[in-house]
């Protein structure tokens, strides 16, 4: 499984994935933590994503993947981690951390963590 961040999400949706990533992504099941949706969501009401999230493709991938709730285990994970964000990226990390579940992004400051498992 891998935990997607919220630009990871949009790239696989809207055919903007790399060649080593679409190998990573077609091998392995989707996650993302719940703060992907909001973020979705608000980037779509902001203008800076041109993505109908009302879409049947959409809605079909959404139904496939899992999402992992904030639960307090990632709200403290969240405060541990070895670099500072984003509050929603720190989410998505702490998401990774406490499922253990590695985390495909192109974020220059999560990749470079030592805590967060990371996808290759």
């Amino acid at each position: 499984m891998l935990n997607l961040d919220t630009h990871m999400f949009i790239f696989a949706i809207s055919g903007g994935l790399r060649p080593g990533e679409q190998r990573l992504m077609t091998r392995r099941r989707w996650s993302v933590s719940s703060v992907v949706l909001w973020e979705l969501a608000k980037l779509v009401q902001l203008g800076r994503v041109d993505l109908d999230l009302g879409d049947r493709e959409v809605l079909r991938v959404l139904n496939r993947i899992r999402v992992w709730p904030i639960d307090l285990a990632v709200a403290l994970a969240s405060t541990r981690l070895d670099f500072r964000s984003d509050p929603a990226d720190e989410i998505i990390a702490a998401t990774s951390i406490v499922h253990d579940v590695p985390l495909l992004t192109r974020d220059r400051v999560m990749n470079r963590s030592k805590v967060v498992p990371l996808a290759t």
